[in-house]
């Protein structure tokens, strides 16, 4: 599981947008094969743009980032379709098309591995179709397989999130603050199936996270930013409240906190 090329790696990567904004600063990260990291800091520290860069969403303006070593290229074409094949996505809003079945969600995941013509006419192949199912399965859903998406609560919807990155059948898994508008119960829930697939399936997990007791709780590395930088790269092990002060910039309130926020 821990090859000695990394899953991901920035080299003094940088992200200025438009309007001025830094959104990553120099950023020198090596993510290994199977790792599961989570990335924290305050809003605006550059999480989000850390993972959309990986999958070529946001364009580097300097430096380099890798995937299994072939860089992420700067423009949309065949390459970067071929590489966002190999890293599923999850998204704090589910990104869900709601008048659709979970089944037809999740086989959105095997898009890049069909012709264009057979996702239009709904004539997946049966081995899509069982790979769609196993993901489900594996998040404890298939029940719902043929129920509409709009019919679902929030929990079982991002669980069809999840089913469908899985169908892409991918390396890398990136979770952008995939439980922010979970209740805590189901938050645990999500983040327990995030972290078992990542145990059971070997695929490298990065997730970003706003509360800091589930950043330690199932963080097996952690990622501080602040302000497009690099401030704490440690175990979720040993992180202290100094070091989550120092990515913050101010002392952890309660608003940081899941369980005291309950």
């Amino acid at each position: 599981m821990m090859g000695k090329q990394p899953a991901i790696e920035f080299e003094q990567a940088r992200i200025v947008y438009p309007n001025g904004v830094v959104g990553m600063d120099g950023l020198d990260l090596a993510i290994r094969p199977g790792e599961f990291v989570v990335i924290v800091g305050s809003s605006g520290a550059g999480k989000s743009t850390l993972l959309r860069a990986v999958n070529g969403l946001n364009l580097l303006t300097d430096g380099r980032v890798r995937v299994s070593g072939q860089e992420v290229p700067d423009r949309e074409g065949r390459q970067l379709r071929q590489l966002r094949k190999q890293v599923g996505m999850i998204f704090q809003d589910f990104r869900l098309v709601k008048r659709l079945t979970v089944m037809s969600n999740v086989l959105i995941g095997r898009l890049a591995h069909v012709p264009q013509w057979r996702a239009m006419l709904n004539l997946w192949p049966a081995a899509d179709r069982e790979i769609a199912y196993r993901a489900l399965q594996r998040v404890g859903i298939e029940e719902k397989a043929w129920t509409r998406a709009s019919q679902l609560s929030g929990g079982q919807q991002q669980r069809v999130g999840i089913a469908r990155a899985l169908a892409q059948e991918p390396a890398i898994i990136l979770a952008d603050e995939p439980v922010a508008s979970l209740d805590p119960v189901t938050t645990h829930q999500i983040m327990r199936d995030l972290v078992r697939i990542n145990r059971e399936l070997g695929i490298t997990t990065l997730v970003n996270l706003h509360f800091l007791d589930l950043a330690r709780e199932y963080g097996q590395r952690i990622i501080g930013l602040r302000h497009g930088k690099l401030v704490y790269d440690g175990s979720a092990d040993t992180v202290t409240d100094a070091d989550f002060r120092d990515i913050y910039g101010r002392a952890p309130t309660a608003d940081d906190v899941l369980e005291d926020a309950m």
